[in-house]
């Protein structure tokens, strides 16, 4: 049997760097999702989002750029390693679902060998990173793996996995933050709370995209649960993260200035749920990636609390 090596996620960019790779290379690249690189966003804005609100009116200097760029390094690694074993986990069900036939396992583009192998390597990057770290943020991080390991099972047991992402996906807060604090702080814990919701309205929307198959498959999901009245659900996560975030900043004794680029935050996520329409996928996906901005607009909102 011939394997073809271009096959092409559903929900793939339509033309990266990863189609000009080499073939032999190509199905690794998206197994960890280097054709999808909004996850590497949703990953790492919430480490930035944690250390900006750990220098909180206290400036910005080159070991918080040194911070970012570790932590950067760190949720490319990490989202890769999570995706891969995400895929592990549910190539079965994968090729199942039409708009995951053909990732790289379930498309037999990959070995499960080849693929605990590029997992191992994924990870041990990761743990380059994470030692860089205080001890105190490095046991925190470590705590994260059970999180992970947890994930992929979530949605064979729960209506609600997309709350347990956000429990993993936003843990890059309380690394980041302890990293550069030192120290839990209630600030911080608002602000990885308002970030789970975050992740429940985005992800809600994000799911809907495979309300048929996930149906057929037995797969669970709040977007299977919600069904039509999600817009409204996604409203109330949403309603909940702004108020959240709100709590963050005025715990934090940031500056009354932050309100201007919170309220563009806020304003941007509302828009999501205004064009919001749960039968059309192709607008479900666009309104998902739409979060990258909307993450960006917080990280700049707690910035800006950082440098005034």
């Amino acid at each position: 049997m011939v394997l073809n090596f271009d096959r092409r996620v559903a929900d793939s960019l339509p033309k990266t760097w990863v189609d000009r790779a080499p073939s032999a290379v190509r199905p690794y690249l998206r197994l960890a999702r280097y054709d999808r690189p909004i996850g590497f966003w949703l990953l790492g804005l919430p480490c930035w989002m944690g250390l900006m609100l750990a220098r909180t009116g206290e400036g910005l200097g080159w070991t918080d750029l040194w911070y970012a760029v570790i932590f950067a390094i760190g949720a490319i690694a990490m989202r890769g390693a999570g995706c891969t074993y995400n895929d592990i986990v549910d190539r079965d069900l994968d090729a199942q679902v039409a708009r995951t036939a053909n990732r790289p396992l379930a498309a037999g583009t990959v070995s499960l060998r080849q693929a605990w192998l590029f997992l191992t390597g994924q990870a041990l990057v990761g743990l380059l990173v994470l030692i860089q770290l205080p001890l105190l943020a490095i046991g925190v991080g470590l705590a994260a793996l059970v999180l992970v390991a947890a994930y992929p099972f979530m949605k064979r047991i729960t209506w609600w996995p997309q709350a347990w992402l956000g429990l993993t996906f936003n843990w890059g807060i309380p690394v980041a933050f302890t990293a550069a604090a030192g120290a839990i702080e209630p600030a911080m814990i608002a602000l990885y709370a308002a970030a789970i919701f975050w992740t429940l309205g985005y992800d809600t929307i994000y799911a809907h995209q495979d309300v048929e198959d996930d149906a057929l498959v037995g797969v669970k999901s709040t977007a299977r649960l919600f069904g039509e009245s999600t817009p409204y659900w996604v409203a109330g996560f949403y309603g909940a993260n702004a108020f959240l975030v709100a709590l963050a900043i005025w715990l934090s004794g940031a500056s009354p200035w932050v309100v201007l680029p919170f309220t563009a935050y806020t304003a941007h996520l509302f828009n999501q749920v205004r064009k919001l329409d749960v039968e059309d996928g192709a607008r479900c996906l666009a309104l998902f990636k739409a979060n990258r901005t909307s993450g960006l607009l917080l990280v700049a909102t707690l910035a800006l609390g950082a440098l005034i």
